[in-house]
Parts: structure tokens; sequence; C-alpha cells
């Protein structure tokens, strides 16, 4: 949880499935504004390679593309903000939002934070979190050593990840770079984005787990939350 928290199991529903589906159009509309072609624009290519793993149908990622680039009349602006602050016992929290209404995300963000947590000013957190890339993959068949696969693809540093991935961290502006080269040594990428990664994550007991874990689920269904990060170990 060092790095993004993900909602275990929040696919399980239509309704969670309908909101993962949103996250993921929203950041597809957004990447489109620097062009509708992904082979020239890394973070729709991003942005698209994400939306083909969760299976979303072809039809809504195509019309996700043009509505970005503004092939359609139906244009929606969507901003990027960004909120810091700590869930229960101080654990900090990074929640990087995409909304076409500033105002109500910020009232719905105070709501879920007065609840339990504490909301933050800028950069109130953000110093001890670390901005980079991360390139999640899994060896090719026959397997490979991840830490030679790291240096040939120019990553900085890796660490195991789930189910027998490993995650690269890279510079923020070397995601698609380092993607790429993993791809070529035959390595499947299943994400590649940029990360807050905490640098000294907090450690609790489970009691105090399942209270920030509740938190962070709240915070999480709200449809303009598009990514959080978490000092949780």
């Amino acid at each position: 949880m060092g790095a993004q928290w993900k909602q275990k199991g929040r696919e399980a529903s239509a309704a969670a499935k309908g909101r993962v589906f949103t996250k993921l159009a929203k950041e597809i509309m957004v990447a489109a504004r620097a062009g509708a072609d992904p082979s020239m624009n890394p973070r729709l290519r991003m942005a698209v390679d994400a939306a083909r793993k969760h299976s979303m149908p072809k039809d809504t990622l195509e019309r996700a593309i043009k509505k970005g680039a503004g092939l359609l009349d139906e244009a929606v602006q969507y901003e990027t903000v960004t909120y810091e602050g700590f869930a229960p016992h101080q654990v900090p929290v990074i929640i990087e939002c995409l909304t076409d209404n500033r105002n109500r995300t910020s009232a719905n963000i105070r709501v879920l934070f007065k609840k339990q947590g504490q909301l933050g000013a800028s950069g109130s957190v953000a110093w001890d979190f670390q901005r980079l890339g991360q390139v999640e993959a899994t060896p090719p068949p026959g397997g490979a050593d991840p830490d030679e696969a790291a240096i040939e693809a120019g990553a900085q540093d890796l660490e195991p990840g789930e189910e027998g991935a490993t995650r690269f961290f890279t510079e923020p502006n070397e995601v698609d770079t380092v993607s790429k080269a993993l791809a070529d040594r035959k390595w499947v990428v299943t994400s590649a984005q940029q990360i807050w990664k905490a640098k000294n994550p907090v450690t609790l007991d489970e009691a105090q787990r399942v209270e920030v874990v509740a938190f962070l689920e709240a915070i999480d269904e709200d449809d303009d939350v598009q990514n959080l990060y978490v000092g949780l170990a």
C-alpha cells in the first residue's frame, strides 16, 4: 500500500465495474487532449492499455478518445485536483481527482475527511512521498531475472509485486520508455503509470488497519477520485 492503494474486489459488482470504467474513460479523455493517436501519445497509450486490460467495450473506449480529442460536439473539460491529508491513525494520503466541477469535488472530499481523517494543506504530506514512474510486469514464459531486466530496460529500482509480478520504478517521464523496453524483452506489462510512493509507510495493527481500509474504500467510491496513494506498510 506504500504506492497506489487499490480496493480489493471493487470490480465484483456491476456498479463497482461501472465506477472503474468511469475512471478509465476520464483518464482517456484527458490524455486524448494531446492527440487521438495512441502511437503518438504515450499517456493515451497507457490509458488505452489499462482500459483494455479491464475489458472496456471498444465503442466506449473509442468514444472516450474522440470526446477528449474534441472530435465530438459534447466536449467535457476535466481538470486534475490533488488533495493531501491523513487517514485514521495519521496515515498519509494523496488523492488525485479528475473533475468537471472543482467545487463539488472539494465539498465531497471535505465531507469524507471530516468523518474520520484530517484534510491537510498542499504540501502537508507530499514531502513524505516520492514522485515516480511505475511499470508492473510479469516475466516471460520460462522466467527471467528481474534485476537484469531492470538494468536493461533502464529502471532505477524494483520490488516484488503480486502474483509473481515485479514493480519497476523509473523517473516519471520514462514510464513509456521502460514499459516498451520490458515488452521488447517479452515481459508482459500489466500497468504503467506515474505514482506517489511513500518514503516512510506506517505500520498498524489489524484493528487499526481495518479502520484505515474502511476510510480508503469510502474515498475510492467517489466518482471524481482517480488515484489514491497511501503511506501504509
